[in-house]
């Protein structure tokens, strides 16, 4: 687990189930966020990984490892807030979190402009530049996670991984793949 310095700006091509994504990031937008980014990509972290929380009209978020045993070596591993200096537009790529300073691997790409998450403190670090379209046609049937709605839960996401996703939720859709272009 590498912590690179990433280039200050870099096109990372991302294949998924529905289709190819592509994505500019800007290291002056959010270093520390775009340092992850960047270390994940090129360790190949992004191989097989569910968008297992696709809600229509806000998110696609992606970012737990299938494999039990990486989930558990990066949860610890988290990273400073970066200031917000970019809004949530429509397509641009933020970190998910669960308050300050508890960012890892997750991420999802805003499906409209989610304005209201900036004075929350998530900072973009990439936008879509090609592929839109793939994102909108992401698996969104299963909705919210568990508990409060019918969609995959992430405890059991991190304890099982893939098996427990292919086997519960068979309509998700993955990134298979991504690489700095």
């Amino acid at each position: 687990m590498a912590d690179t310095q990433a280039p200050d700006k870099f096109e990372v091509e991302m294949e998924t189930t529905k289709g190819t994504v592509k994505l500019e990031a800007h290291r002056d937008w959010a270093p520390r966020g775009v340092d992850r980014f960047y270390n994940l990509v090129t360790e190949g972290f992004f191989t097989d990984i569910a968008f297992f929380r696709v809600l229509e009209g806000f998110v696609a978020q992606f970012g737990i490892h299938g494999d039990p045993d990486v989930s558990s070596s990066w949860r610890s591993r988290s990273i400073e807030d970066d200031p917000v200096t970019q809004s949530n537009k429509r397509g641009s790529l933020t970190f998910a979190m669960a308050g300050p300073n508890t960012r890892t691997t997750q991420f999802f790409i805003n499906l409209v402009d989610n304005d209201r998450l900036d004075s929350m403190g998530f900072s973009p670090v990439a936008r879509v530049t090609d592929g839109m379209k793939v994102v909108d046609e992401l698996y969104s049937g299963y909705g919210e996670g568990a508990p409060r709605g019918n969609g995959p839960d992430q405890g059991r996401m991190q304890k099982e991984g893939n098996a427990y996703l292919k086997k519960d939720f068979p309509e998700l859709d993955y990134v298979k793949s991504a690489r700095v272009v």
